[in-house]
């Protein structure tokens, strides 16, 4: 049986699991949830996944959620080589770092900053825009150590970064400060061309910024 992964296309989570699949070259069967009308809270989503999330992976029983852990269970259980996520802890170490750190603090900043305004119309919060560039800073610090995100190759924490990133630059933030996370950035971008970064990436990452657009003007 192939891996099910409940998803929605514009949902930047989503669109990391989707990168990581064509780039393992994991068939995924697909079934979109759209989130917007409720679809996650049909009882039989909840009874697989009672925090009603997306992306949600069931692999032969084994339900996942947060995009995050199914990226480091995909790339291990399907992965070809351990580049995408090195087996020695030192260096497993630091890609959980960053993963850690695109969800707890840049993503998380990301939604509190730009997601009201997406989802209930409400005005931006400067001091939650001070924030997002705060967690913007700390990333540029890091892409000092290495070449790429968590090591001198590319790794899972750059397909989940990327897409936080290329987000935040399709909103329109103000990235001009960041110089070593814009080139990083476009680094990725030509890294994940071959994977289909253009259909699943950039195109949700317009959809989101125009719904974003569009709430502004109301």
């Amino acid at each position: 049986m192939t891996p099910v992964l409940y998803y929605l296309p514009p949902s930047p989570p989503c669109r990391s699991v989707l990168l990581l699949a064509r780039m393992i070259g994991v068939e995924l069967d697909l079934k979109v949830l759209n989130v917007m009308e409720g679809e996650q809270l049909r009882q039989d989503f909840i009874e697989l996944n009672p925090q009603h999330t997306v992306p949600t992976l069931d692999d032969h029983g084994l339900v996942l959620w947060e995009s995050r852990v199914i990226l480091s269970y995909l790339v291990s259980a399907y992965g070809k080589d351990e580049n995408l996520y090195p087996k020695d802890f030192r260096s497993r170490a630091i890609v959980d770092q960053r993963l850690h750190f695109d969800l707890g603090t840049l993503y998380q900043r990301v939604y509190e900053y730009f997601f009201p305004t997406i989802q209930m119309g409400a005005h931006l919060d400067q001091t939650k825009k001070a924030k997002l560039a705060e967690a913007i800073g700390w990333f540029e610090a890091m892409l000092k150590q290495y070449t790429w995100a968590a090591a001198n190759h590319f790794t899972i924490a750059d397909i989940a970064l990327c897409v936080t990133v290329s987000q935040i630059e399709a909103f329109g933030f103000e990235m001009q400060p960041y110089p070593k996370v814009r080139a990083w950035l476009l680094r990725c971008k030509e890294e994940l061309e071959p994977y289909g970064y253009q259909d699943i990436n950039q195109t949700g990452a317009e959809t989101l910024a125009g719904l974003f657009r569009s709430k502004l003007k109301q």
